[in-house]
């Protein structure tokens, strides 16, 4: 079967970057155009720079503008503000034309191999447009996580730094790309390079507010990401992830998350007491996929639109391996694109998907069974066939 998706790839048209970048910009015009009546979480974004600009809270209701309310951290609204000053329809197309365009840089500026960033742009294409239609900013994180490890790895680690803090400060993922600290040759300048960052961009949103305001929000934005927590752990649309999926299928309330966290956590960075495998780029590639996998399944926020992150890591899991894939490897990669990516979609029958998928967070199953495997495989295995350093 390996062998059959190998010549898949191999076909001239997957493999014509020129054909994979208009595939991924023409999803983006396709979600920015269908969305045009329905774009709720535009409006929100598009609304963290103008209340910034007024001066207004980040995190009230505003019941005229949009439903529900903002998430993200008081930096996002630079990162919106050229899509939020532009007309509404136009900045939608744009804001989705951007997020596709900038994972899929990420994509093509990394160490990848030209097999492995095909796989990622082709199995990873139907996820993207689930998130376009969300006009999720997960698919920038997934392109901040990838940008992270790539840079440390390229010994850019200033210009690494600075991902992982923007990431942290707009959406708290980011702070994932700190699991990459082992792999740098430049330890001091990553933290000196953290520390600097931190700071300009902590204060990067006072050029358009003021510094009192601006503080303001932070400490509002604890507060509201921890009542977001509580309001995350049922919700239909929440929570979509390894804990969400225990929480709803066991139907109890009572229980800490931290009896899945913590083991989650051991397993997790049991791998990185490896240190005769960190010359090895598939060793490395894999601890990458495990973190793309790990921040979706292990938080309470995570929802539908976020397996962008986690798919590219399913991709890399696959393709970093230096041994050959089994028939059980296939088998999960291909119930990952059956249950986690079409499960969303009109592809995939409507009545599993409300009585199954969606009241038990089943999208996050083979994931989860994937970074088990992945997790069992970093124990042991010897990654020794792929060596980059």
């Amino acid at each position: 079967m390996k062998e059959k998706i190998r010549a898949f790839l191999a076909l001239t048209l997957w493999r014509d970057y020129r054909f994979l970048l208009g595939l991924w910009l023409l999803l983006a015009v396709i979600a920015g155009l269908m969305k045009q009546h329905s774009h709720n979480n535009f409006l929100i974004f598009r609304g963290v720079f103008w209340h910034t600009w007024n001066g207004t809270s980040l995190y009230a209701e505003y019941p005229a503008e949009y439903w529900d309310i903002n998430h993200y951290g008081p930096l996002f609204s630079l990162v919106i503000a050229p899509f939020a000053v532009v007309p509404e329809w136009l900045g939608l197309v744009l804001w989705c034309l951007a997020l596709s365009l900038f994972l899929y840089l990420a994509v093509r500026r990394s160490l990848l191999s030209d097999y492995q960033q095909v796989f990622v742009l082709l199995f990873c294409a139907h996820e993207l447009l689930t998130a376009l239609y969300m006009q999720q900013f997960n698919i920038a994180i997934a392109a901040i996580i990838l940008l992270s490890f790539f840079l440390i790895e390229k010994e850019r680690d200033s210009s690494a730094a600075f991902f992982i803090v923007l990431g942290t400060l707009v959406k708290l993922y980011g702070v994932v790309g700190l699991a990459f600290f082992f792999f740098s040759k430049h330890k001091a300048r990553f933290v000196l390079s953290l520390i600097g960052w931190s700071l300009v961009l902590f204060a990067a949103p006072m050029l358009i507010s003021s510094p009192e305001y601006v503080t303001g929000q932070y400490v509002e934005w604890v507060s509201d990401l921890a009542g977001k927590n509580a309001e995350n752990l049922f919700a239909d649309h929440q929570n979509i992830s390894l804990l969400g999926m225990v929480r709803k299928i066991s139907g109890c309330a009572t229980y800490s998350d931290l009896w899945i966290i913590v083991p989650g956590l051991l397993l997790f960075g049991y791998p990185y007491l490896r240190f005769s495998q960190y010359q090895y780029m598939a060793f490395r590639q894999t601890l990458l996929a495990s973190v793309l996998m790990f921040v979706v399944l292990f938080s309470t926020g995570s929802e539908s639109s976020g397996y962008i992150i986690a798919l590219t890591g399913v991709v890399i899991w696959y393709t970093a391996a230096p041994w050959q894939r089994t028939g059980w490897d296939v088998a999960l990669l291909v119930f990952a694109f059956i249950l986690t990516s079409l499960s969303p979609s009109d592809l995939f029958p409507k009545a599993v998907r409300q009585a199954w998928v969606q009241p038990y967070a089943l999208k996050a199953l083979p994931v989860c069974l994937i970074w088990i495997k992945l997790c069992v495989e970093l124990f042991y295995r010897d990654y020794a066939g792929k060596v980059v350093r």
